[in-house]
């Protein structure tokens, strides 16, 4: 504000006006406004009159993520193996940790993954370890935009640490608020790979929401055998048919033992008969290390093989480049 006299319009300051000092900003931010929702008020304001102008119909919405790199460096961090959580006293920590040790079975923040940061900072150690960029590795959290394509709007945000399973959950705490908030229930909903997981595309699909996202499957092969692609699924008889033509089965009798049933655990696993695939011509291009073919379906399995189908809306990824 002190050479661009654009931002002293927008500020409604004279050029003879005094520019506030940015600590009073940084004060404000991290002190008064730290535990209040005035920021998320000004946030909504803002979105519910973009929608009022007609800006924002809600019809069709895409989600992305934006690293935003964290003020804290590898020098003052400790790698995963020594950093033990038990043996800090929360009373006694400074307050970067107790609000990291806070907020530790917040999916946003940690819980989403049961996998531990290769280093943990000592000043900021809720930030992610992370080398996404593809080059040298940094801390950072992710900032996740929930946009509306109509004309680029951003309708919701919501910070996370920089995992993919805290990214991909943050789509169900954007979505929530902003059908309550502004009655926005999207049609379609755009985004990458990384968001195309099982449960994802299920609850979309549960909501009516069409995914317009790649199937993000790590079914795939890379010896040149197989893979689940290649195997037909026969909804009818809740099995999977080999190119051979031979089926793949869940169960083969109906047991007692409730134990030997269905896990419950969203994974069903369909296996052939041994005898069956030791007599395959085929075994060597299957199953060439196992007995018998095997191949787990997760209950959302049906919400992505219909994601796979929906044409890519080319159109809106211009909006990765904000």
């Amino acid at each position: 504000m002190h050479l661009n006299l654009a931002y002293r319009w927008f500020c409604r300051l004279d050029l003879n006006d005094r520019v506030p000092d940015h600590s009073t900003f940084s004060k404000n931010r991290h002190g008064r406004f730290r535990e209040s929702e005035l920021l998320r008020h000004l946030f909504e304001t803002t979105v519910a009159r973009c929608i009022e102008e007609g800006l924002v119909s809600g019809q069709r919405m895409a989600i992305d993520a934006s690293l935003i790199e964290a003020d804290a460096n590898k020098q003052n961090s400790t790698p995963k193996e020594e950093w033990d959580t038990a043996s800090i006293d929360p009373a006694d920590a400074p307050r970067a940790v107790r609000e990291y040790l806070d907020t530790l079975d917040e999916a946003a923040s940690g819980a989403a993954s049961e996998v531990q940061p290769k280093f943990t900072s000592h000043s900021d150690p809720a930030s992610q370890w992370t080398a996404a960029r593809k080059g040298p590795a940094f801390f950072s959290y992710s900032d996740n935009y929930l946009i509306d394509t109509d004309h680029g709007v951003i309708v919701d945000v919501e910070a996370t640490r920089s995992i993919r399973q805290a990214e991909v959950g943050s789509t169900k705490t954007m979505l929530k608020p902003v059908k309550e908030r502004f009655d926005l229930h999207p049609e379609r909903l755009i985004a990458d790979t990384a968001y195309g997981t099982g449960p994802l595309l299920g609850w979309l699909v549960d909501r009516k929401i069409a995914p317009h996202i790649p199937v993000f499957d790590e079914s795939g092969r890379n010896d040149g055998t197989w893979t689940r692609a290649d195997f037909e699924w026969d909804v009818e008889n809740d099995q999977y048919i080999c190119p051979e033509g031979h089926a793949l089965r869940q169960f083969r009798r109906n047991y007692s033992d409730p134990d030997r049933g269905p896990t419950g655990k969203g994974t069903a696993r369909y296996r052939a008969l041994k005898e069956v695939c030791q007599a395959c011509p085929s075994k060597p291009k299957c199953c060439p290390n196992a007995d018998a073919r095997k191949i787990s379906r997760e209950e959302t399995e049906d919400a992505r093989q219909n994601a796979g189908k929906n044409e890519p809306v080319r159109d809106t990824f211009v909006l990765w480049s904000f």
